[in-house]
């Protein structure tokens, strides 16, 4: 299978989504999820694995059991893989085109800690700080999903590296619109490339956090 980016059809699939987020126009338009959404990514993924590993795509429907919004499909697709090492690696397509990003999204809380130790810590910190520079001097997008208001507890609120001590996640990413290069074997090469220029994140994260170790919670009997 060769990857030859996603076709025009696949972003009018979520514009027309997003206006009629229902199961009779996901049925009607079954077939143009499948071929220009799901193909291209399994594609794509056989092209990543070797580097970065294969990638898994997440499901269309919402979970809506604990949501207000009961709309049953997401109004994008995305897929993942991970490093040995811990950091993730992402691609979404929607109706506004490509994204790509990479990072620790999410951080537990045995991560947190040593993401905060190794930021605070002179010897290893400056390294991260200098790397987040250089990736937003680039025009890549460096942020959390969520940080806290203040520097953490016992952390000077004027310490050089207050900003990347308030986040509990740390992401590299760019969105790329909708392109004519998103629709050829070329929109490839720019998710590779963003995933490449933010090794010197990855590695400080894979390095100095790793996977949690903590044990999964206990499931609901």
């Amino acid at each position: 299978m060769t990857f030859k980016g996603w076709p025009d059809a696949a972003l009018d699939f979520y514009v027309g989504l997003e206006a009629d987020n229902s199961r009779s126009y996901w049925q009607a338009h079954r077939s143009t999820y499948d071929e220009c959404v799901k193909a291209p990514f399994a594609a794509l993924s056989e092209l990543v694995s070797r580097e970065f590993g294969p990638l898994h795509v997440f499901r269309p429907n919402r979970d809506t059991r604990f949501s207000k919004d009961k709309t049953p499909y997401k109004t994008a697709a995305a897929a993942v893989t991970e490093s040995e090492g811990g950091a993730a690696y992402y691609v979404q397509v929607s109706a506004e085109g490509l994204y790509a990003g990479s990072g620790y999204y999410h951080l537990e809380s045995d991560q947190l800690q040593r993401f905060r130790d190794a930021v605070a810590d002179e010897r290893t910190g400056p390294k991260l700080a200098t790397a987040v520079a250089a990736l937003r001097k680039r025009r890549y997008e460096v942020a959390a999903r969520e940080s806290l208001k203040r520097a953490p507890r016992g952390i000077d609120p004027d310490h050089p590296r207050a900003e990347l001590l308030r986040m509990k996640g740390i992401h590299v990413g760019r969105s790329f619109g909708a392109p004519r290069w998103l629709h050829t074997a070329g929109a490839s090469e720019r998710i590779l490339g963003a995933w490449r220029d933010a090794a010197p994140v990855n590695r400080w994260l894979d390095h100095h956090v790793g996977p949690s170790t903590l044990a999964p919670p206990e499931p609901d009997l």
